[in-house]
């Protein structure tokens, strides 16, 4: 083996290690179904400043693709439905396209995905038997060119895919689309491509809000869905489609597929009869969303499981057609300015971002655990927050000041509270299956300090307390910290192996 492809083996090595290290992500959809929207480039300075680093797009415009050139955005590109035809007859059509479109701008332009065509199921079966010879082409003319690992090639799909949804454990991807996903679901496993899904809970409180509860839907809900078969407890509507999905590709032994969310989000205006369709509600649930996903929490049968999520849309956009919804998904209005102040970090206060979720008479609240419940239900519990739940335990150690008195309910009530204000004090951050429970009455003890709103600090050994930092700030230091020992890992390994 030379020497030079020794150190280009490690690089590449090292590379794909700190990819994986990266962790969940939050994009944003550049839809332009529109007549008054910015320029691309003003469209490029509004996404740096507000600091998104994924993007959405629905085409290969090269205005757009110019614009985001040198911004450090990945971008995901999309091949329209009108277009499958000739992608999949002909190899050459892919080439071309690939060697005109995307060449030139790449790797400039950060390009990372490719969607080959967008919700075929909901058109016509004539439509889903293009998409996986064309998904095949553009994988094909990316191989010719080397860029086939680093660009994956995948195709996007509405929540009809599935049979049945509910309970998750049950889910099942349709019969009726059995020829089109047996060898879609091989050429993403192979090739290592995600399941791309968009999923709205919105439409399904809208057009069931008897059996929908418009909290389940905004992750408010201080109540919990179970799923009978498996009894995993479900506080949200998206964790459940989620989890159908999962459960569908596990039942087709598909279990090494990731599940990417390429679409979800809540319009802020509706027609009469979308009376959910608000400002606030949009607020709510795209925070919440935010907040749920950068903190790497994972879902009920995936807890931990990373998940990038694309929220729809940037702009209102005045040519969709169909109800007012449909014209005002998005975060910002033409001019640029906000449809309402959404924290992209997902690090903001939910009470302050939802004026809904804490209800006391000071603003302060902590979560302390239930006496009416079960020592296994709080062990549980317990073990949840101080694991994946990623609350710092050590306090209740032996010898540490929140140790004593040893007892289940003291240590559990220490670990929920923790995660309640780590997670933004809401309702379902106090939930903990029915164990948690809700004060006004701040329970710290003698050296035993409790984290709150107002402080966020917890105690140390030697009764001074330290700072405590959002879960998702902690997430990102883990990742740094990992990150960086990776890299003198292989920093070293590569002078080594430079040297022999």
């Amino acid at each position: 083996m030379g020497r030079g492809f020794r150190l280009i083996f490690a690089a590449s090595l090292l590379l794909m290690l700190l990819d994986l290290c990266r962790g969940s992500t939050v994009g944003i959809c550049y839809g332009r179904n529109a007549d008054d929207l910015p320029t691309p480039n003003k469209v490029a300075q509004l996404v740096q400043q507000h600091n998104i680093k994924y993007l959405r797009i629905y085409d290969s415009n090269i205005q757009v693709l110019k614009a985001f050139a040198n911004t450090g955005v990945e971008l995901i590109v999309g091949i329209s439905n009108s277009d499958l035809l000739p992608f999949s007859q002909f190899q050459s059509n892919a080439d071309t396209w690939l060697k005109n479109s995307i060449l030139p701008y790449y790797p400039a332009t950060k390009i990372t995905y490719i969607t080959v065509g967008a919700e075929a199921t909901e058109i016509s079966s004539n439509v889903t038997a293009l998409v996986v010879p064309a998904m095949q082409n553009i994988f094909t003319a990316l191989r010719k060119v080397g860029l086939h690992k680093r660009i994956k090639v995948s195709t996007t799909h509405s929540l009809g895919v599935l049979s049945r949804s509910f309970p998750p454990s049950a889910g099942a991807f349709s019969s009726n689309y059995a020829s089109f996903l047996k060898p879609l679901l091989i050429f993403l496993a192979e090739n290592q491509s995600p399941f791309m899904i968009d999923i709205y809970p919105y439409y399904a409180y809208r057009d069931s809000p008897n059996n929908v509860s418009l909290d389940y839907a905004l992750f408010k809900s201080s109540s919990e869905v179970i799923d009978p078969n498996t009894g995993l407890l479900y506080t949200n509507m998206f964790d459940a489609q989620i989890d159908a999905l999962y459960f569908a590709l596990m039942a087709l032994n598909f279990r090494t597929i990731k599940i990417m969310v390429t679409e979800t989000g809540w319009p802020s205006k509706g027609s009469a009869k979308e009376t959910a369709a608000t400002p606030d509600n949009a607020l709510t649930y795209n925070t919440n969303l935010i907040r749920h996903v950068i903190n790497n929490t994972g879902t009920p049968a995936k807890p931990g499981e990373e998940l990038d999520v694309y929220i729809f849309s940037l702009f209102n956009e005045n040519r969709k057609p169909g109800l007012a919804s449909e014209r005002n998904w998005g975060l910002f209005y033409p001019d640029e300015t906000s449809v309402y102040n959404l924290d992209f970090t997902g690090r903001g206060s939910v009470d302050v971002i939802t004026g809904a979720n804490i209800t006391s008479s000071n603003g302060t609240t902590w979560c302390i655990a239930s006496s009416n419940a079960s020592e296994m239900d709080l062990k549980s519990a317990l073990d949840w927050a101080c694991g994946p739940g990623n609350v710092d335990c050590s306090a209740i150690q032996p010898s540490q000041p929140c140790y004593e008195p040893d007892t289940l309910v003291s240590h559990a009530s220490f670990a929920f509270n923790s995660y309640y204000q780590q997670n933004g004090a809401t309702d379902v951050a106090c939930s903990f299956g029915g164990a948690g429970l809700k004060v006004d009455k701040n329970p710290s003890y003698d050296k035993c300090i409790y984290m709150s709103a107002g402080n966020n600090k917890t105690a140390t050994s030697n009764a001074t307390a330290i700072s405590s930092t959002t879960s998702s700030q902690a997430g990102e230091v883990h990742i740094l910290a990992l990150s960086y020992t990776i890299m003198t890992f292989f920093l070293s390994f590569i002078l080594i192996i430079g040297n022999v």
